[in-house]
This record gives structure tokens, C-alpha cells and sequence, in this order.
């Protein structure tokens, strides 16, 4: 439990320090010389819908509360929670967008915002391709050994590994997985990058 515990707090941490790189226009763990391939766009739309939909109730649940003459502190204490899903959002879409997967000489490191991070040396890759599933359950998921990586349930990417490779889940919990699948922006842009003995600064 404690360190289920330190990971949570771990997470928050890096959602915070991704802010102020997304502020600042900058990304975390990008080498010179390495491909970044985003993959935040894809659910950019529904997180700012999302927020915006979350500030809206933040204000009119305030007011309500005001109106019912409600205790004080279950007022602030409802404030507080909002506000919090408010920064949770906030965290996670600044962490996708300055987290992105990379492709170096070495290795390709698959992510997804402060959650979760994958090195995969690029020497067990035996297979890459593009292919699409648009009904993923969860972010991240461990089957048969098979890693799934999703943004909004959906994967455009899968490779296939030469051995088993260690896998640390968010909470912690390891695996082995032979096959990958995730997402990106541009697939193209994985397989190029897979594909081709040099990487580029994207």
C-alpha cells in the first residue's frame, strides 16, 4: 500500500513539473538527435471539453451550495475535490503532450503522460507495423503477453519482440510481454523511425 502510495504521489509530482515544461514549450526525455512522435492529439478534444464541462459544474455547484446556505466547510470541502479534478486533467494533458514516445539509435521509448514509460531496445525489435483497434478497455493492459498501450481506446502501432521484456505497470505490478501495441499521431513516423538505421530530431 505505501508504495501503491509513493507512485500516486510520484505521478502528481511529474503531472506538475509537466505543466511548467508545457508552459515553458518544452519536452521531457528527448535526446538530441532522437524522433519524438507525439500521441497527445488524439485526445486533446475531449480533454479540453472535458475541462471546460468540469469548470462550469465547479462554478454551479458553488453557487448552488451558496444558495442552500450550506455549512462552510462542505462547501470548501466540495470546492477543493473540483478544483482537483480540475488540476488532475490539467496534469494529464500537459504530461502527454510534453512525455512523447521517442525513437533513438538505442532504444524506443513508448509513454504514456507521468503514468507510464517503456524502454524497448530497438535490437529485440523484430517486426513493426501499423494497425488500428478503436475499442481498447484501459490505458494500460497486459494479456496473453501482449503490452496495449491506448489513447483514447485506441492503438495504431504493434511490434513484435525477438524475447520477453519486463513490463512495470502504473501501480507497480510486473509482467513479461513478446508483442506491443500503441499509439501515435503519426504511425508513419514510428515505422520510419524503426525502420531506418539513423533517427532524426522531430
Amino acid at each position: 500500500m505505501v508504495r501503491v502510495a509513493l507512485r500516486l504521489l510520484g505521478f502528481e509530482l511529474k503531472g506538475l513539473a509537466a505543466i511548467g515544461l508545457w508552459v515553458l514549450r518544452r519536452r521531457h526525455g528527448v535526446p538530441p538527435g532522437a524522433t519524438a512522435v507525439p500521441y497527445a492529439k488524439e485526445q486533446a478534444f475531449v480533454l479540453t471539453l472535458f475541462s471546460f464541462a468540469m469548470a462550469v459544474e465547479t462554478v454551479v455547484i458553488d453557487l448552488l451550495l451558496v444558495a442552500l446556505d450550506v455549512p462552510a466547510w462542505l462547501r470548501f470541502g466540495v470546492l477543493i475535490a473540483d478544483l482537483y479534478g480540475l488540476l488532475y486533467v490539467a496534469t494529464t494533458a500537459a504530461a502527454c503532450a510534453t512525455r512523447p514516445h521517442v525513437v533513438t539509435r538505442d532504444e524506443l521509448l513508448i509513454r504514456y503522460g507521468a503514468y507510464f514509460e517503456l524502454r524497448v531496445p530497438r535490437d529485440l525489435v523484430t517486426a513493426v507495423r501499423a494497425g488500428g483497434s478503436y475499442n481498447e478497455d484501459s490505458m494500460v493492459t497486459v494479456k496473453d503477453g501482449r503490452l496495449t498501450v491506448a489513447v483514447s481506446s485506441r492503438v495504431n502501432v504493434a511490434i513484435e519482440l525477438a524475447e520477453p521484456l519486463t513490463v512495470v505497470r502504473p501501480l507497480g505490478r510486473r509482467a513479461e510481454v513478446t508483442s506491443i501495441r500503441f499509439f501515435a499521431d503519426s504511425p508513419d513516423a514510428v515505422l520510419a523511425a524503426l525502420r531506418s538505421g539513423e533517427t532524426a530530431r522531430s
